[in-house]
């Protein structure tokens, strides 16, 4: 049924429903037919299937082989080690995505509300989960429309219905039957829809729709879509395949090498495994994840909540933030800037007040309550709340110059009329656009319109809304109570000037992001001069080859003409939700990487579809959250900008302990493989490259992640997200200190054996252990020296350093290790020698970064 082109009667004969409300067995048996009225969540991962996912990585399924063969060959000590490190990353990676989805969860039932029903005939207070289609519920100011309904009797009903449609202007509601036609969901006067709110006035309306049957349910289906696979998933995707690979490659190598070559082929498939161990960096997907969860933990303290862990990362990539305006970088609190008296203007009866303040407190809507909340529209309860400030309250007014009758205000005449008794007659308050109240004034006033109109065009220049206010006092009640009548030979008294003022913080955030190489952009459903002036003061546009472009104007562009201009315009404003996928459509495809934020249901495809998508925690509907990777907690653009600078962190970090593992892991394969072409006995054990890669590598590269930013962070351009992993340099690093790391063993191998020294092998393995945490102090920045940084500034790095050296004495010097991990006792001489070996690797790092900074300080100069 088209309810609102059907009457009242008949919406209530078709939902069998009347007036006085359901009975309760009634109700009971919709909700059992119809469910709950709640959105559906996609389809959510059951506990198994969450483990599972763990396991599903390319080198964790190498590794479950390695450990299988193993077994087979009687390294069960090994196996053990390779299945706990299994363990270990799926275990952690299965705590963030159940944290993630509870967290997720728990946001929801904060949202949970209750509403007012008629259930047999008398109010009551019911859970929204519990409305049913022909339930009567009963709405006022302050309210969110529960379920879609169909009103039954409004009273100066307005709703907020920009979450839905995106149109920012409150609709008066009525109860009558629409004319027939094909309605969008804006003119739908005589529906309301769940989400929306109620700004003014009240009303009884019978449900239509609940859950995913409303219009928010259906649009939340749309998006319950595949999640897009971000730059770090992507990176680290190519990573383990290409890893996984090498490590099949090199044990193969080496197991087919010395197959011909005649060797035993137990030891060959021994050493094979130990390469293919060696050549996978175990420790990285468990490294990865606990890197982003304190990252998503560091975010959460600065107000915004990660409902994606990789998105932590993603943040680091962003090259264009596309902001709402309203309440992202203003405060979503529309403020009177400004009053313009004219002067010399008396009303009889007022005694002695000032007119213009006596008008913006009497010709309003806006309430009070009395826990001092004002409720009314934006607009009413800045002009009250001004007046009120000034000891002009309305209550008290209204005591002394009651309320006779009211004109209501309406699109067409652009006003809103009340009329007051008072001790000299009746007062008659007009509000309203400034161009449609010159047209009523008395003809004593006709000659100053001019200069009214320059200072009423001034202000709306900079950006103000401006509304006017005329007066006039009748003798006595009017018999012709229409605008025609009422609203004519009036005295101009003034005008206030409002805006919803930006947020300081909001100014120097995009500061930032200038600094940064990160582009804001505001798009909103604000007039073009509004929009211009707030982004000019926040320092959005900064100079005129930075453009503003309206809705209208964007739909003239054909999509050539489009791209064009696109990485020109800094504001949009007057779009709809078409246009705002149509933008970040345009920049995506000029390789741009784009965050978007959102609130309402009609943002939520542009959320999906943006690289990393942003709701309002505070104003942010369910759908949208939904949709976000990202939910600000406090609804303020400053924490997007200090979620990039934690971004650019976390990526920097993540890319610290990949050279840091892949160096060793380098290492570790030049050792094992290169060892027996020198006529030299393999120099590690399985389980020592497994201790290595678990203990050498995990400690310090999980202490990589608490490495505060760097200085200069905000000061470099975005990380392009199409680089690989190895760009700038970093394969190289990798390659040239793993070789290194790998030919000092292979050297200390060689001279012990040459020494006569029964200790060789564990001296081969102390150089490699000791040489990888020499190099995690020393790649601790990629230009600044540990000894400029300070030990203590990671203070997690150095405990870490000393737990892994704690350790490795403890293998070394206890009897039981010893056994375990098939290594002996060093002497005094033998310990210093192999740290004098190691400490090799730490120097030359230094060196390199010395050499990078008199490099930099040249082209300075």
């Amino acid at each position: 049924m088209d309810y609102c082109l059907t009457p009242v009667t008949d919406v209530a004969a078709a939902l069998t429903t009347s007036p006085a409300g359901l009975d309760a067995a009634t109700a009971g048996q919709r909700l059992a037919e119809h469910g709950p009225n709640r959105l559906d969540d996609a389809e959510k991962k059951t506990l198994w299937q969450l483990v599972l996912h763990q396991l599903a990585d390319v080198m964790i399924l190498v590794l479950l082989s390695a450990a299988g063969v193993s077994v087979l060959i009687g390294e069960a000590k090994s196996a053990y080690v390779i299945l706990a490190i299994v363990v270990l990353n799926a275990v952690i990676g299965f705590v963030q995505e159940y944290r993630a989805d509870k967290a997720m969860e728990a946001l929801q039932k904060m949202a949970a509300s209750h509403a007012q029903v008629l259930r047999d005939g008398q109010p009551q207070e019911v859970l929204t989960a519990d409305l049913v289609p022909g339930d009567v519920v009963l709405l006022e100011a302050g309210n969110v429309i529960p379920a879609d309904v169909r009103f039954l009797e409004t009273h100066a009903l307005k709703v907020d219905e920009s979450s839905l449609t995106g149109e920012s202007g409150d609709v008066e509601k009525t109860p009558d039957a629409l004319p027939p036609g094909d309605y969008p969901l804006g003119d739908r006067l005589n529906l309301g829809y769940k989400g929306t709110s109620v700004t003014n006035g009240r009303a009884t309306a019978y449900v239509v729709g609940t859950g995913m049957g409303t219009e928010l349910g259906k649009i939340a289906a749309l998006i319950q879509t595949a999640e897009v696979v971000t730059p770090l998933q992507k990176r680290l995707g190519t990573l383990g395949k290409r890893l996984s690979v090498a490590a099949l490659v090199v044990g193969g190598l080496f197991f087919g090498v010395g197959w011909l070559r005649g060797e035993p082929w137990e030891n060959l498939l021994l050493v094979s495994i130990s390469l293919a161990i060696a050549a996978l960096p175990e420790a990285l997907p468990a490294l990865v994840t606990v890197s982003l969860a304190l990252g998503a933990g560091r975010l959460m303290q600065s107000h915004a909540l990660i409902r994606k862990l990789p998105a932590v990362e993603t943040l680091g990539s962003v090259t264009y933030i596309c902001t709402d305006k309203t309440g992202t970088l203003t405060l979503n609190q529309m403020t009177v800037q400004d009053l313009y008296e004219v002067p010399a203007v008396t009303l009889p009866g007022l005694a002695d007040r000032n007119a213009l303040l006596t008008a913006l407190a009497l010709n309003t809507d806006a309430t009070c309550d009395p826990e001092n909340q004002w409720l009314g529209d934006s607009t009413e309860v800045a002009l009250a709340r001004y007046a009120a400030d000034r000891d002009y309250t309305r209550p008290a007014l209204e005591q002394q110059f009651p309320r006779l009758a009211e004109l209501p205000f309406d699109s067409e005449r652009r006003c809103m009329t009340t009329l007051h008794q008072t001790p000299a007659g009746v007062l008659v308050l007009t509000k309203g656009a400034a161009g449609a109240l010159y047209e009523q004034l008395a003809g004593s006033q006709q000659a100053s319109i001019a200069d009214l109109t320059r200072r009423v065009d001034e202000m709306a220049a900079q950006g103000y809304r401006v509304l006017a206010y005329g007066a006039k006092v009748l003798p006595a009640m009017p018999a012709d109570l229409t605008p025609a009548a009422v609203e004519t030979g009036l005295t101009f008294l003034g005008f206030a000037s409002l805006m919803d003022p930006p947020r300081e913080e909001a100014r120097q955030a995009v500061a930032e992001c200038k600094t940064a190489g990160i582009i804001a952009v505001m798009i909103t459903g604000d007039h073009k001069l509004t929009a211009k002036a707030i982004a000019e003061q926040l320092g959005i546009i900064s100079s005129e080859e930075e453009l503003v472009l309206t809705g209208p104007e964007l739909g003239a562009l054909d999509e050539a003409g489009f791209a064009a201009v696109v990485e020109k315009v800094r504001v949009y404003a007057r779009v709809d939700p078409a246009q705002k996928l149509r933008i970040i459509s345009a920049l995506q495809a000029r390789h741009q990487f784009v965050a978007m934020t959102g609130d309402g249901v009609n943002d939520a495809p542009a959320l999906k579809n943006a690289d990393i998508g942003i709701a309002m925690g505070i104003n942010g509907t369910e759908v949208a959250k939904e949709a976000a990777a990202m939910i600000l907690l406090d609804d303020d653009f400053a924490t997007i900008v200090e979620a990039v600078r934690h971004g650019r962190r976390i990526y920097a970090n993540i890319l610290k302990f990949i050279r840091y593992i892949l160096a060793g892991s380098v290492g570790e394969i030049t050792a094992l493989f290169c060892a027996p072409f020198f006529g030299l006995p393999v120099p590690l054990l399985a389980i020592h490259i497994l201790w290595i890669n678990l203990i050498t590598d995990g400690l310090p590269g999980l202490a990589l992640a608490y490495e505060p930013s760097e200085k200069n962070s905000m000061q470099r351009p975005p990380i392009d997200p199409r680089q690989t992993i190895f760009s700038d340099g970093l394969g190289w690093f990798i390659l040239g200190i793993g070789l290194l790391v790998g030919g000092l063993t292979i050297g200390m191998q060689a001279w012990s054996i040459r020494r006569g020294l029964p200790h060789w092998q564990t001296m081969a393995f102390t150089v490699l252990c000791f040489s990888q945490l020499g190099m995690a102090l020393a790649i601790r920045s990629r230009r600044e020296s540990i000894f400029t940084l300070g030990l203590f500034s990671n203070k997690a790095m150095l405990g870490s350093v000393v737990l892994t050296v704690g350790l490795h004495l403890t293998i070394l010097y206890v009897p039981f290790c010893n056994e375990l991990f098939s290594t002996q006792p060093l002497t005094v001489a033998e310990l210093g020698i192999t740290v004098a070996v190691a400490s090799v690797v730490f120097w030359v790092v230094e060196i390199q970064k010395l050499i990078i900074r008199r490099r930099g300080e040249a082209v300075v100069r």
